[in-house]
């Protein structure tokens, strides 16, 4: 693979990628490293593929950089000064800040546990199958639907008390 073959490949999977680490990490620029060390790892491998095993295998790459993230050192460290930060400061709401829904919908996803965060995000978001999310995550189909409604389920009951204007009228 020369340098050319990686500079097209990245064009076409940069921004998919990114969004996978981000659902994981919910850090932009943990969600970038991951993906720039995705590539190079794949490039150092120079492996030559089919444009199907290409994208399934960037994208398991992708998942396992990001769940090994999660299990870092660095990442339990911030979240254990994040939850210090928060002890120590007072309760603050700005009430001129208003989120637009589709912030409050995206807020909502990212507050799920992680095994329903991933099967939300592949299955909606990103538009996979329930077949191909079962074959990034190695789980049984059914574990997938179950998830899927259990997902759904959360969102409906944190989504409920929300007054929505824009997107309960919007029609897709």
């Amino acid at each position: 693979m020369d340098e050319q073959q990686l500079d097209t490949l990245m064009k076409k999977h940069t921004a998919a990628l990114f969004r996978i680490a981000y659902y994981y990490t919910k850090n932009l620029h943990t969600a970038e490293d991951i993906v720039q060390d995705v590539f190079i790892k794949f490039y150092e491998k120079q492996l030559e593929m089919k444009e199907i095993e290409t994208t399934k295998y960037l994208t398991k790459m992708t998942i396992n950089k990001a769940k090994d993230y999660l299990k870092s050192w660095h990442y339990q460290k911030l979240l254990f000064q994040e939850k210090w930060l928060k002890f120590h400061k007072a309760n603050h709401v700005d009430p001129l800040i208003k989120c637009d829904e589709e912030a409050v919908i995206s807020k909502a996803v990212l507050s799920l546990p992680l095994k329903l965060r991933e099967v939300i995000v592949y299955y909606y978001l990103e538009g996979y199958s329930v077949k191909q999310v079962a074959e990034f995550l190695q789980l049984n189909e059914n574990t997938v639907k179950s998830r899927l409604v259990k997902a759904r389920n959360e969102l409906k009951g944190r989504l409920e008390n929300v007054e929505w204007e824009v997107l309960l009228n919007d029609s897709f």
